[in-house]
């Protein structure tokens, strides 16, 4: 059994975390049968240790963290590593595939660029 976390940094605001959950439900609408969850670095719950927890004891063996960054800051370069790497330590039985942030994705890039731009030139 295989899932994916969505990760964000979190924050006080619970309307923040509104665009992370809609791309999960988006993911859901595309195909009902996977198995997504959100967590969050910090303010923000459900944190990414417990949401691990939850999906190791639904039988889940395969996990992809996608960091939900338009920038790779020190959370994404440094924060996040370190804590897969402890994930990795305390589930070994799990394989955990970190992708790289959104932001670094050249769709993701595409996407924004066609937002941005004035609409009489898209």
């Amino acid at each position: 059994m295989q899932a994916t976390i969505l990760f964000g940094h979190g924050s006080r605001d619970p309307v923040w975390r509104v665009p992370i959950d809609t791309v999960a439900k988006r993911m859901l609408a595309i195909d009902p049968a996977c198995c997504v969850r959100c967590a969050f670095l910090e303010i923000t719950t459900p944190d990414l240790a417990s949401t691990t927890a939850e999906l190791v004891a639904l039988g889940v063996r395969r996990i992809t963290i996608v960091p939900m960054f338009l920038g790779v800051g020190r959370h994404a370069r440094e924060d996040l590593p370190v804590l897969v790497k402890d994930l990795q330590r305390d589930y070994p039985e799990v394989m955990f595939i970190l992708q790289p942030s959104v932001g670094e994705d050249a769709r993701v890039v595409e996407l924004l660029a066609q937002i941005s731009m004035p609409a009489a030139t898209v």
